[in-house]
């Protein structure tokens, strides 16, 4: 059977996911396979790209993976190389608003627009929402006068925040730092207000139906990636610091946050 591979997640531009389909292809060949890497671009969505029968290699984020929405298997996640992953393959979210905005604090923003992307995103909805948990009161159960979703993707957080759709929204620090990077111009009308707590990095995910010779030689090879010589490009290219691998279970964490909200009644962040 032929896999696939895919690094929709993080292709922020044709050079970011140039880079991730050689970085893909380099340890496919140090794992002893091969797969075949299908472009799946916005709006697609990205629960059809994981709900395939033959994904090999491919982003998933984490609390669909702690879901169940796809039946699938976390090989690796990678380690960002940023001051607030210390090190680990850890994800946070950015609380992001106008760069001429004069919020100085989160609780400026209550009483105005908040934005979200998908309800089974971790970064663009599930973290918000525990994070904007702890601010709500019986005086206060909701926090902002109106709640934008359903914007689907990174991208349309930041335009939305850029041009004043919304006045706050989250955005993946990762998605955040590669977009820094090759699409500044995305980037320059926003700061980061806030950030939410860390929790396990999106994983390169594949099927059950792979081997699980293939599925310990992917993990392996991943793990020494940033030991190989033709990791070092990488590692400007993508900013990270290597991989780690990971578990199914390393995501429940996102499950207690959505359980915490759920059963405070906080069903959408508002």
């Amino acid at each position: 059977m032929a896999f696939i591979s895919n690094a929709r997640m993080y292709a922020v531009s044709p050079e970011a996911e140039t880079a991730w389909k050689d970085l893909i292809a380099h340890v496919a060949e140090d794992a002893g396979t091969a797969f075949d890497y299908v472009p799946y671009p916005t709006p697609q969505p990205l629960e059809e790209l994981w709900r395939r029968s033959d994904i090999g290699c491919v982003q998933m984020c984490g609390y669909p993976i702690a879901l169940d929405l796809a039946d699938v298997v976390p090989l690796a996640s990678p380690i960002p190389a940023a001051s607030w992953a210390g090190g680990k393959a850890l994800s946070r979210t950015d609380l992001i608003v106008r760069d001429d905005a004069p919020y100085r604090e989160l609780s400026d923003t209550f009483g105005g627009t908040v934005g979200w992307t998908v309800a089974h995103s971790q970064s663009g909805f599930n973290a918000l929402r525990h994070h904007l948990l702890a601010y709500r009161s019986v005086d206060r159960p909701r926090l902002y006068r109106h709640s934008v979703g359903n914007l689907v993707t990174a991208r349309r957080i930041l335009e939305s925040v850029a041009d004043g759709s919304i006045d706050i929204g989250p955005l993946d620090a990762y998605w955040h730092m590669l977009a820094r990077k090759y699409q500044p111009q995305l980037t320059e009308k926003v700061r980061v207000l806030d950030a939410t707590e860390t929790v396990p990095m999106p994983a390169f995910v594949a099927v059950p139906a792979m081997s699980q010779h293939t599925v310990d030689r992917l993990r392996e090879t991943f793990s020494a990636a940033h030991s190989r010589p033709w990791f070092a490009p990488f590692r400007e290219s993508l900013l990270i610091e290597g991989f780690a691998t990971v578990t199914r279970g390393a995501f429940y964490r996102t499950l207690e946050w959505a359980q915490a909200a759920e059963a405070a009644g906080y069903l959408e962040p508002a």
